[in-house]
């Protein structure tokens, strides 16, 4: 569920340049490949994807004119994994394997909504509050958000809240069941409808708005949907696999561990933002289907084609690899808009399965590839080259040269761009930036530590530019108020084509006075990170909380604060911070009591005040009636040691190494015991009431 989304939301650590001309059109008549270079060429581009992404294992197909013409299944196989048959046939095989779709799913609540709305029981331009007469947030412009502004990613939700939502083999829906509840408690960061930024949580409201509307399931009433084009190979996994709805083969496997041990099944309980799964050749057959009417009606599809992007605050420039539609996370992409060809693109990322849809309409053609492990970002890059060279097999060969940034020389800057100088961000990234008046920008990187300062200099289109000339970036002024950094650059893959970005990936950040011990005392409170206190013992967290952990082992310095501001959240006071940064995806609210820190309605446990568990043999540590997971230190006594776990029923431990690394499971694999390092995490999880009975052996 998009997880992703771009390739460096910040292309200013500039890779290598890029000085070719601006694509011309060009449709020319060409000798049809035979059909086994066809299937070699996308064995090539997937391939690549694999490559780059790290993945396990894939699956593709393409379909033209209402059949699968092309459908393969390849996979890395793990030299510890090739005996233990999970596997078999893969490599060489036609499809047939399920794979989770992460945000693609979002597509089929699309559907959904636009079925209802073409029945007329539903409006897209009505209020969301009119569906579901129990929704309420702490901010009275809620009541302005439309059904359509969940579908363009425009609603001014926050993004992504709720615990639970990311589960291993665990069909639990309470993350969905209880959105109501969690959005009553939070405000917009935005006016509705003032621009789009990616927002999970607003295609779960369209879940709710399509059961509401049709008295029905979201799955029972998308499966109504597609019965007509005969699309039976998509499941909500695995509810639908255990109850008997489907005959399907088993789903890809995944790994989670240095080991490449197999996790159990994934799932995620937001179904319509990110829950299903389907085979290949079903996922690029329902893209074919939304290119004829035998699931919608024209008009609803062009509707959802349509350049939604244009709603509310957008670049007047070009745009990269996300211009939504309906749904859609994009209505053009290279090389086709180059070529005056309209191209839909939606891509999905869960912790563990990528995915991606690319259809075009006009040749009534589609191309799905998903994998375990990788990223949705390449798949997409996969998917639009094997289209092209189907299209090539019909005698249309695209001019596919690599785009650049338009032409333009350094220039005198005008004087008043100096004031624009500041502190810009958005939720994940900030930086410092400089603008002097010899025309020079300079960009001091605040959550990216040791990254060198970078200087570009003011060129005639209004830009600043490095030496290089691989990316380009200017300071806009809204009608809002807000001056964005907006940036655009042509990062080429090879193999895969350019990865594209135009977009304001940043706004200047208001100046936030607070005093400095406040600043200084949140700073400590964070330095030890945070632990998930609300998760099921099935979620998926606790495995992320190590790959977190690894990925902050390779920082080798902290990062730097915006003053007033911890990250892109706003200090409000000594216990509470506010996310209100007109850009970006996934804000967060966040209010400490009692030593919790609950952000967006999850509860998360500050690193530093987590207590040293007990060395001490029959030990125990019982969950309390509040359900939350016992997070323990590993100290000096306790360190080398061999802990064994008697595990009750609906519980877990898990044991993380010194270096954050997950060392054991009892859910995920199995494991009893576990050997202990000092510096190590280790935590129980389980309903309350749950008792953990601790052994040790030296």
């Amino acid at each position: 569920m998009n997880w992703k989304k771009r390739i460096s939301a910040l292309a200013l650590t500039l890779c290598m340049a890029v000085s070719l001309s601006v694509p011309t059109l060009a449709a020319e008549t060409v000798r049809r490949p035979a059909p086994q270079a066809r299937q070699q060429a996308a064995e090539t581009a997937v391939g690549y994807a694999m490559q780059y992404g790290g993945a396990l294992s894939a699956s593709w197909a393409l379909w033209e004119d209402g059949a699968v013409t092309l459908s393969q299944t390849a996979a890395n196989i793990p030299a510890s994994l090739k005996d233990a048959g999970h596997f078999a046939g893969m490599g060489a095989g036609v499809g047939g394997t399920l794979y989770g779709v992460g945000s693609v799913s979002k597509m089929y609540t699309t559907a959904a909504v636009m079925k209802l709305a073409e029945e007329g029981k539903l409006s897209l331009d009505a209020p969301v509050t009119a569906y579901l007469k129990s929704f309420r947030m702490a901010d009275p412009r809620y009541t302005k958000i439309t059904v359509r502004m969940l579908l363009n990613h425009s609603s001014g939700l926050m993004g992504t809240s709720g615990a639970s939502a990311f589960l291993f083999g665990d069909d639990d829906e309470q993350a969905a069941d209880e959105l109501l509840d969690r959005l009553a408690g939070q405000k917009l960061r935005a006016e509705p409808g003032a621009f789009s930024a990616y927002c999970n949580d607003g295609f779960t409201l369209a879940q709710l708005v399509v059961e509401a509307v049709s008295g029905m399931e979201l799955m029972d009433y998308v499966r109504s949907v597609l019965k007509p084009a005969g699309l039976e190979n998509t499941v909500f996994s695995p509810a639908d696999l255990a109850s008997g709805k489907t005959d399907l083969s088993p789903a890809a496997v995944c790994t989670g561990d240095a080991a490449q041990r197999i996790l159990p099944r994934d799932c995620v309980g937001v179904v319509g933002t990110g829950g299903m799964y389907a085979e290949a050749e079903d996922l690029a057959a329902f893209g074919g289907a939304l290119t004829g009417t035998e699931l919608l009606s024209a008009a609803s599809t062009a509707a959802m084609a349509a350049p939604e992007y244009d709603r509310g605050i957008w670049p007047d420039e070009p745009l990269g690899m996300v211009s939504y539609g309906l749904g859609w996370d994009a209505v053009q992409f290279w090389p086709f808009e180059q070529n005056n060809i309209q191209c839909l693109v939606k891509g999905g990322d869960t912790l563990r399965y990528h995915a991606a849809l690319v259809v075009l309409p006009e040749y009534h053609m589609a191309a799905a590839v998903l994998t375990s492990g990788g990223l949705s970002t390449y798949n997409e890059l996969a998917a639009a080259q094997i289209l092209a060279d189907a299209l090539a097999a019909r005698g249309v060969k695209l001019d596919r040269t690599m785009p650049s940034l338009p032409e333009a020389k350094p220039a005198a800057m005008p004087a008043a761009l100096t004031a624009e100088s500041g502190y810009y961000g958005t939720t994940a990234q900030q930086v410092k930036l400089a603008v002097s008046t010899d025309g020079t920008l300079t960009l001091h990187q605040m959550s990216a530590a040791g990254v060198p300062d970078q200087t570009l200099t003011y060129y005639s289109d209004g830009s600043f530019r490095d030496a290089s000339g691989a990316a380009a970036v200017k300071l806009v002024k809204e009608s809002s108020g807000s001056t964005y950094l907006y940036q655009r650059s042509y990062t080429p893959v090879p193999g895969l084509g350019p990865v594209s970005t135009s977009d304001y990936v940043m706004v200047k950040m208001p100046e936030n006075p607070v005093p400095e011990d406040q600043q200084s005392t949140w700073l400590t409170r964070l330095a030890g990170g945070l632990l998930p206190l609300a998760e099921k013992y099935t979620s998926q967290i606790y495995l992320a909380v190590a790959d977190a952990s690894a990925a902050a082992a390779g920082v080798s310095a902290p990062a730097e604060l915006v003053p007033g501001y911890v990250g892109g959240m706003r200090i409000a006071g000594a216990s509470e911070l506010i996310y209100d940064l007109p850009v970006g995806r996934d804000g967060n609210d966040a209010v400490l009591q009692d030593g919790i820190l609950t952000v967006n309605g999850s509860a998360y446990q500050l690193g530093g005040s987590v207590r040293e568990l007990s060395a001490r043999s029959g030990v125990r540590s019982t969950i309390q009636p509040d359900g939350y997971a016992r997070w323990y230190r590993v100290g000096a006594a306790a360190a080398g040691k061999t802990m064994t776990a008697a595990v009750p029923e609906n519980a877990c431990f898990y044991v993380y190494g010194k270096d954050g690394t997950l060392k054991a499971s009892s859910f995920l694999w199995g494991d009893t015991s576990a050997a202990l390092e000092e510096g190590g995490l280790v935590v129980f999880a389980g309903d309350p009431g749950a008792c953990f009975r601790l052994t040790y052996a030296s």
